[in-house]
């Protein structure tokens, strides 16, 4: 009787919860009768939850009061909002809203005080907040493949930056607040609009990748070649005619490189003025012993 009893509870409390509120499809799918924190995943270093290509249109409700969250990966849906509720996840270290269909972010990222890393990469943005710089433990930063064509002067704020990823937007000119980011090692502005690059990237004293492939620019500035720290130099496509004769200084640079994933000087597909493009076919050392020769007779 008892055993009876126990199925009779069981099935009244089943036609219950069937009876109870209702969870979109998806986000039904998502949890498919767990509780929400079985979704996280307990590793050495982080509490994460991965919600990657699920098809999302908006993110579910239970998502904010996963408190312990440290890294979220919501990238490859189609989310159009992240709403300030975001905002509560105050022990995220690691943020990715890549390939998603964002037009701007909260402000109440910037309640996200232990944020190291962010990635919002392939979305629609056209602009960043200016919150943003409250991240102020913020290293690494995608905001590539959108439509941004500037910066808040607030991201000086941003002195821990290492790692910064401009690339296919829409910029005319590096933003100045950009030169004022001395712990960058890694800066990528490639397939922009940029025309020039201002003296002040000497500024950067630790940048040792420097990328400004597949843009509009006619010539580099001789303060790049003081920073003694580039190992990666790609200018690729653009409009480049001579080169600044000090390049020579940049010792790091091991070679002309060809492969977009080697190190050294790329220099290729530009409109190089005479002897330049035979110079160069003989290598790097020919061309620093052409540029330092130069130097000298002028």
């Amino acid at each position: 009787m008892g055993t009876e009893h126990s199925k009779d509870e069981e099935r009244r409390s089943m036609v219950f919860l069937r009876k109870g509120p209702k969870l979109p499809a998806w986000e039904d799918a998502l949890l498919a009768g767990r509780e929400p924190k079985s979704l996280l995943k307990r590793g050495l270093r982080y509490v994460s939850l991965s919600l990657i290509m699920k098809g999302m249109t908006s993110t579910p409700d239970f998502l904010w009061g996963l408190r312990e969250v440290q890294k979220l990966n919501l990238s490859h849906n189609q989310l159009v909002v992240i709403p300030p509720s975001l905002g509560k996840l105050d022990r995220l270290v690691v943020l990715n809203l890549g390939g998603n269909c964002l037009k701007c972010l909260p402000k109440e990222i910037g309640l996200l005080r232990n944020l190291k890393v962010l990635f919002v990469n392939m979305n629609c943005l056209k602009e960043v907040p200016a919150e943003l710089s409250l991240c102020r433990k913020l290293e690494v930063l995608s905001l590539s493949h959108n439509c941004i064509s500037q910066l808040p002067l607030s991201f000086t704020d941003l002195t821990n930056l290492r790692k910064l990823n401009l690339s296919n937007n829409r910029f005319v000119q590096i933003p100045l607040c950009i030169f004022a980011l001395r712990s960058l090692d890694f800066l990528h502005l490639g397939s922009n609009k940029l025309e020039n690059i201002a003296e002040s990237i000497q500024y950067l004293i630790n940048l040792q990748i420097f990328i400004v492939e597949n843009n509009n620019i006619r010539s580099l500035p001789r303060s790049l070649c003081y920073i003694s720290t580039l190992e990666l130099l790609n200018a690729d496509y653009n409009a480049i005619q001579t080169l600044p004769d000090d390049l020579y200084l940049l010792r790091r640079l091991r070679r002309i490189a060809w492969n977009p994933m080697d190190k050294g000087l790329h220099i290729a597909h530009n409109p190089l003025s005479r002897p330049l493009p035979e110079v160069i076919e003989g290598g790097l050392d020919v061309l620093f012993n052409y540029l330092r020769d130069k130097k000298e007779h002028n």
